[in-house]
């Protein structure tokens, strides 16, 4: 049945984004606008779309669903998940599961696709605490240069330090050129790097904000680091992510619309605004439910790991 509606979809959007639909298990009100773009198509023939409901189908036979999540953050929707796919455990944040696991070759795995600049960290450890704006669009996101220009001078006239990660290929079809003017109004409080150790990074004191594609890692690190988020969703499931940081979780704004006011007063809502302290104790309870989650040997991602190994692959090599 749910796969029959996505399908009815595929030719309903354009005007009707922010239409509110409210028969997605395990999510109460979701507009249009914030369902995957995979799914989100005007085409019957997308690719993207065939490849997942096959994928979807698929799962029906599998032996287990592990998801890098956990259950206080998404319980409806794990719920939801459990009375229509196999076995399903929520194993996450990996980033602090790791932390209990003893053994170092897993601790070395790593999910960057770029090569880190660690230079960053010893100018965090200059500034004071809470003051400093994280931004990070992640690995693949892609932006205009007018909405570069946009964020370079909300940031400025934030009067905010900020550590802003900037790709070489972060504007479409063309290298990535800040003005002389930006450059000089900021020179004493912010640092531009090619990429960084993000997790670190959100784990240090001086961050306050992080302004984020909403990526799910993205979205979990920041979690786990206690930084509430301002978003700006970009593709695939971004939307989605921003919606349950903004909607569900209190910690989180979007960004409607990208332009230098705009992200100036976002930022400042939420580095010194009460809607902003409001936002960062909120994030603080979830850092703590998160790291309780995956805390053995009680918490609940802790448990899932182990009862899906002993039931799940262990109970295969029995078998056979």
């Amino acid at each position: 049945m749910l796969q029959r509606n996505w399908v009815s979809l595929r030719c309903c959007f354009g005007p009707l984004v922010h239409t509110t639909i409210n028969w997605v298990p395990g999510i109460k009100e979701i507009r249009l606008k914030e369902i995957p773009s995979f799914i989100r198509t005007t085409n019957l023939d997308d690719i993207m779309l065939d490849y997942l409901l096959s994928e979807t189908k698929r799962t029906q036979r599998a032996s287990a669903i592990i998801l890098n999540t956990f259950d206080a953050l998404e319980h409806d929707v794990l719920e939801a998940f459990s009375s229509i796919l196999p076995p399903v455990y929520s194993i996450g944040p990996l980033n602090l599961l790791v932390e209990d696991v003893d053994d170092e070759d897993l601790k070395a795995i790593g999910s960057n696709l770029w090569k880190e600049e660690p230079e960053c960290m010893k100018w965090l450890d200059t500034k004071e605490p809470n003051s400093v704006v994280y931004v990070n669009f992640g690995s693949i996101t892609i932006m205009t240069n007018e909405q570069l220009i946009e964020f370079s001078w909300g940031l400025a006239n934030s009067n905010k330090s900020f550590l802003w990660v900037v790709r070489p290929d972060l504007v479409a079809g063309e290298n990535v050129v800040l003005s002389l003017e930006f450059v000089k109004e900021t020179e004493n409080r912010g640092m531009l790097s090619s990429w960084c150790p993000q997790e670190q990074v959100l784990t240090h004191p001086a961050i306050g904000v992080f302004l984020t594609h909403s990526g799910w890692n993205s979205t979990l690190e920041s979690v786990c680091g206690g930084v509430p988020m301002i978003c700006w969703p970009f593709f695939a499931e971004q939307q989605i992510n921003c919606r349950f940081c903004c909607k569900e979780w209190g910690i989180g704004l979007e960004i409607e619309d990208v332009k230098m006011d705009k992200i100036e007063s976002l930022v400042r809502e939420l580095m010194d605004g009460e809607n902003g302290k409001k936002m960062k104790d909120k994030v603080l309870q979830w850092k703590e439910l998160a790291k309780n989650a995956t805390s053995g040997p009680n918490g609940s991602s802790f448990l899932n790991l182990d009862n899906m190994v002993h039931n799940i692959l262990l109970g295969k090599i029995v078998k056979n």
